[in-house]
């Protein structure tokens, strides 16, 4: 394998994550009627333990998207009254977020299309398969939240430079 070709292979993986994020949204939106990021909402507040709500705040962390993202969300999910939002019982500046039981019934009645939907689009990934995926993605997910770029640095080593 040429250097350039070994080059190419990042470009590729990167650009394949892109297009699978894309995919993944157009089946989910298509198959089930909600968006990814209303399918991550429900199901981070389906959690044990999430019976109460989560502060906004906490929702974005986890879920990684941002303030704005996920306001747009709720307010979607709020109107078809899935979710609420009311004040945090110790912080009065600070909102939870909180399934109602129109959402939860919701939920509920995704779970037979989640199962089908999880088992057509892992259909060629054998269980090891699945967990070595799921170790990769993970192993990615931390190195790039460690990404720093050093724009000296990276000038330097260009193929420009």
């Amino acid at each position: 394998m040429t250097d350039t070709q070994a080059k190419a292979i990042p470009n590729r993986l990167f650009f394949r994550l892109f297009q699978t994020g894309n995919v993944l949204q157009r089946q989910v939106q298509k198959e089930m009627g909600v968006s990814t990021v209303q399918w991550a909402v429900l199901g981070a507040l389906s959690r044990p333990g999430y019976e109460n709500g989560i502060s906004f705040n906490e929702l974005t962390e986890y879920l990684i998207v941002s303030r704005q993202n996920l306001d747009g969300v709720l307010k979607r999910l709020e109107r078809d009254d899935h979710v609420v939002r009311i004040a945090h019982p110790q912080d009065g500046r600070a909102r939870l977020v909180l399934m109602t039981a129109q959402g939860r019934a919701f939920w509920e009645s995704l779970q037979p299309k989640i199962d089908e939907f999880y088992r057509q689009a892992l259909a060629s990934f054998g269980f090891d398969d699945q967990v070595s995926l799921l170790h990769y993605l993970n192993k990615l997910n931390a190195d790039l939240a460690t990404v720093e770029i050093d724009p000296a640095k990276a000038a330097t080593e260009s193929p420009e430079a």
